[in-house]
């Protein structure tokens, strides 16, 4: 069963353009098959993976404990997509379903060349390979659409407010959706946006484009990838060029061992960790930590979350009890050493409902049982 706590990100694209194969690297895992051909992912594997956090080691020292609890994501490997899914060509159906339930999406584009890797469409062009996946999404929001119209037809008639409005968003909706015209819903009001959140779309979800290149082109990227980031830089979506081959290569070896590969690569962190830190950035994601005898332990909130909301992530009682947030900024604690230096020096506060949390607060919070 799905930790509903956890953010998912689904790992999308056509089929050979290695996905499984950096789902397999990014999980550790050899749960998905890396094979050549179309559809050797049937069911959509999930792995959970931590969020590198150096932070926490640091902390686990000063305060002296031996647990350590990372947050973390999971990555849903959801099986190749062709043209004509929208319409259930190939696996479609099972994939526009899979995919309506993550938070984000990855989208792995093959930048590399590679005659002993067959492509879907016979040859390599990313741009393509977006436009097919971004058509398909597209055209399965159309479809939820005119469903969705069709159910609130008699409360229009009737000319019950919230459902007019719900048609005029979806006209609009239809309207970009048909045109292939790029949106963002930071284009629409509070009330529209609260309507599009219910209609669960696929092309509103964030996106973060994996430029998949070989070894020969990780530290530069090539001409492949400067079309994806040119693509990308006009749709509001980020970017990471990573190598499935070199990802699968590094998963196999020690900490010591990777970091040397990476260096000779010419490269400082692991694709996978920027693909990591591209979600959290992406999705507006903060970190604030617990830390104490018993354990360190990082906890995902969003940005501009206040202190009851933070407490309510580790406990829903929390937060309905929610008295007071002890807080000690991260610097200010390694500096101090420990809890005791930090409130002699006035380093350590006491904040109210209002606080807005900052990435790397170091919390206790007081609550009414």
């Amino acid at each position: 069963m799905r930790n509903k706590k956890l953010l998912r990100t689904g790992i999308v694209g056509l089929p050979n353009v290695g996905k499984s194969t950096l789902f397999n690297a990014i999980t550790s895992s050899k749960n998905a098959e890396s094979a050549n051909y179309p559809f050797c992912t049937i069911e959509p594997n999930v792995g959970v993976v931590t969020v590198p956090d150096e932070r926490l080691t640091t902390l686990q020292k000063l305060v002296k404990t031996d647990t350590v609890i990372p947050t973390a994501i999971e990555f849903v490997d959801i099986a190749g997509l062709v043209k004509g899914a929208s319409k259930g060509e190939g696996l479609g159906n099972q994939f526009l379903h899979n995919i309506r339930e993550v938070d984000a999406i990855i989208q792995v584009v093959r930048c590399f060349d590679d005659e002993n890797t067959i492509h879907v469409a016979g040859k390599i062009s990313p741009l393509d390979d977006i436009e097919v996946i971004n058509t398909e999404l597209a055209l399965a929001d159309l479809a939820s659409l005119d469903k969705r119209k069709a159910r609130i037809t008699k409360q229009v008639k009737a000319k019950e407010k919230e459902a007019v409005l719900e048609q005029e968003v979806i006209e609009k909706l239809e309207e970009l959706l048909s045109a292939g015209t790029f949106f963002s819903v930071e284009n629409f009001t509070d009330d529209e946006k609260e309507i599009i959140k219910n209609l669960h779309l696929l092309c509103v979800k964030p996106v973060i484009y994996a430029a998949n290149v070989s070894e020969f082109d990780l530290a530069k990227g090539n001409d492949y990838v400067k079309q994806v980031q040119d693509y990308a830089s006009k749709h509001g979506a980020a970017v990471v060029i990573i190598s499935a081959k070199i990802e699968a290569e590094l998963a196999e070896l020690g900490k010591e061992e990777a970091a040397e590969y990476l260096k000779e690569l010419g490269v400082e962190n692991s694709g996978i960790e920027r693909m990591v830190k591209s979600v959290y950035e992406l999705l507006g994601l903060r970190t604030f930590i617990t830390a104490g005898e018993k354990e360190v332990r990082a906890w995902t909130i969003k940005a501009g979350a206040k202190a009851p909301q933070a407490a309510g992530v580790i406990h829903s009682d929390m937060e309905k009890g929610f008295i007071r947030a002890e807080v000690t900024g991260y610097d200010d604690f390694v500096n101090c050493g420990s809890y005791a230096v930090a409130r002699e020096k006035g380093l350590t506060r006491l904040e109210g409902k209002e606080y807005v949390m900052q990435d790397g607060d170091i919390v206790h919070f007081r609550f009414a049982v």
